[in-house]
């Protein structure tokens, strides 16, 4: 705005229908001093106004700025959230886990004792040895038993 007061004050003193046919005069010379005062003021105001507008605009800037960093904020405790959420699942799935192999081998060797329990009442194999020697010694009178207690290597 305050270049379009010059080039308007520039044409008033320059134009010819407005000067004084005396030449410049005192009453010019205060015409110019007022004009030149206000302008001052007028600059003076704009610069101010300016300024005001500057500092409201920083700190709105500032306001944005600060509403970015809360929400940083927000996202990484969200983030760090997630994390111990994930972490807890890892660690449950790895106890489950856990638990599954240790039940699986339990079940399994109390299997295997029972059955060995059974074939023992079944069968009781603590006479195995003594079964052996008997066989062994039909083997001496049969040659087919020989030969079958050869094939296992149990002669």
């Amino acid at each position: 705005m305050t270049l379009t007061i010059f080039p308007i004050f520039a044409v008033l003193l320059l134009f010819p229908a407005f000067a004084e046919a005396d030449g410049f005069t005192q009453k010019d010379r205060e015409r110019l001093i007022r004009l030149e005062t206000t302008l001052r003021i007028f600059m003076e105001q704009t610069n101010k106004r300016f300024e005001e507008l500057r500092e409201d605009m920083n700190k709105r800037f500032e306001a944005v700025d600060k509403g970015f960093e809360d929400m940083n904020k927000r996202f990484e405790e969200q983030i760090k959230l997630f994390k111990w959420i994930v972490g807890i699942m890892a660690g449950m799935v790895a106890a489950f886990v856990g638990l599954l192999i240790w039940d699986r081998r339990t079940a399994v060797d109390s299997a295997v004792k029972e059955s060995e329990r059974n074939l023992e009442n079944k069968f009781k194999l603590h006479d195995f040895p003594k079964l052996l020697k008997a066989l062994r010694e039909l083997a001496k009178e049969d040659d087919r038993l020989a030969k079958v207690l050869r094939n296992f290597n149990l002669l």
